[in-house]
């Protein structure tokens, strides 16, 4: 099993126990220990972020559309100065930096009622369908409908359906109905 990292405080005691057991100097202490001097004269200060926090959510609450960029110019314009770096990192750990998605807009609908012929064979309407058979084979259909009686003119089935082979069909119901008007 692999051996766990020693934590920050574990080495400061490390360090202290050398330097009053053992009488050496707090520097070679921590050339002993493989520690950098700062881990030992570091302390933790909770309650730093504190101005920062409340400055963010009062802007926040008053300017709830605004961005980290324009939230941290107006903090500089007060007159604080607190640096980029420690403002973003309070503006995430607020979970601030979430994206906020605008409201989505669509163009007003006018509903026509659809328009269909007076007679049979006055307007077609020919389209392409793909499906996949159970082992994973595609294939294609190329229907062919008669917008008065939605009766189906020609339904052509296979793996591909060339152009050439598109024309044929046309031409086979046109022959058969004759053209549309």
């Amino acid at each position: 099993m692999p051996k766990k990292a020693p934590s920050p405080d574990e080495k400061r005691c490390v360090v202290t126990a050398l330097t009053r057991e053992h009488g050496q100097s707090q520097r070679r202490a921590c050339q002993v220990a493989g520690v950098a001097r700062s881990v030992v004269w570091y302390r933790k200060q909770p309650d730093r972020d504190d101005a920062v926090v409340a400055l963010l959510q009062e802007r926040v609450e008053r300017d709830p559309e605004r961005g980290f960029g324009k939230l941290f110019k107006l903090i500089r314009r007060r007159g604080m100065p607190w640096n980029h770096k420690r403002v973003w990192r309070v503006y995430c750990a607020l979970k601030l930096n979430l994206r906020r998605k605008g409201k989505r807009r669509l163009p007003p609908r006018e509903p026509r009622p659809l328009a269909s012929t007076e007679a049979p064979n006055a307007c077609w309407s020919a389209d392409f369908m793909s499906d996949a058979l159970w082992d994973g084979q595609r294939f294609r259909t190329f229907n062919v409908v008669d917008d008065f009686n939605r009766e189906a003119l020609a339904v052509e089935t296979d793996l591909n359906l060339p152009a050439p082979r598109v024309i044929r069909v046309l031409e086979r119901i046109a022959a058969w109905w004759g053209y549309p008007q």
